[in-house]
């Protein structure tokens, strides 16, 4: 399964996800991305609370279809999302789907995961990025383009935050980072001053990090 998908735009403080759960034991879902998690019923009328696990309010608020993965089975199920509305103060949607008419038929729901297809992903606006696209891009210093390491993780914070796995010819080469207890990554701040250049055709992203920050973690 692909790590996760998210939104995320250079100096964003709205962190999100939407992905597939890691270290998940479910097979086949390399194609699939997840969106949000049924946690509880609402009211008697069969309507569900889903925590999200997307950074886009249409998967759970425009009508249509969606893929539904039971606990402990294997195989997706289409269903159709008749509805739905986000609860602010608790992060939250409420939606309702065909044929779940009353809160017996919701609670049975309850831990049941919602996917979409990879090739569902929106179209993004200039300067924001799939999470799915930036793992794995290759880190440069803009100034000398040396190489640093690899992105492995995006961790969400006031701005998001790049983590970095370290080059060992990087770490050599950089008495700061070469101590008794070696540093093994770090994590950069995902802002335009920082990372200004993202370029997904060639997987390469230059920083800019100020004195200290790559060493920041030691």
């Amino acid at each position: 399964m692909n790590h996760e998908d998210a939104k995320k735009k250079q100096g964003s403080k709205e962190p999100g996800v939407e992905g597939k759960v890691k270290n998940s034991s479910v097979p086949n879902l390399d194609d699939w991305l997840e969106i949000g998690k049924i946690v509880s019923p609402q009211g008697l009328i069969g309507e569900l609370r889903v925590y999200p696990n997307t950074d886009f309010p249409e998967r759970f608020e425009e009508p249509g279809k969606r893929w539904l993965l039971r606990p402990g089975e294997t195989e997706l199920q289409p269903v159709e999302l008749l509805n739905g509305r986000y609860i602010e103060n608790k992060n939250l949607y409420v939606i309702k789907l065909q044929g779940v008419s009353d809160r017996h038929q919701a609670e049975n729901m309850r831990d049941c995961r919602f996917f979409v297809p990879v090739s569902d992903r929106p179209e993004l606006a200039e300067g924001e990025f799939h999470v799915l696209d930036l793992l794995g891009l290759q880190v440069f210093m803009q100034s000398s383009g040396e190489f640093v390491g690899t992105v492995v993780d995006i961790l969400p914070s006031g701005h998001d935050l790049l983590e970095v796995k370290f080059d060992p010819a990087f770490i050599t080469n950089n008495e700061e980072l070469t101590t008794d207890k070696e540093q093994k990554t770090v994590l950069i701040p995902f802002v335009m001053e920082i990372v200004p250049v993202v370029d997904l055709a060639t997987r390469r992203v230059e920083i800019t990090p100020p004195p200290g920050l790559l060493s920041i973690n030691n």
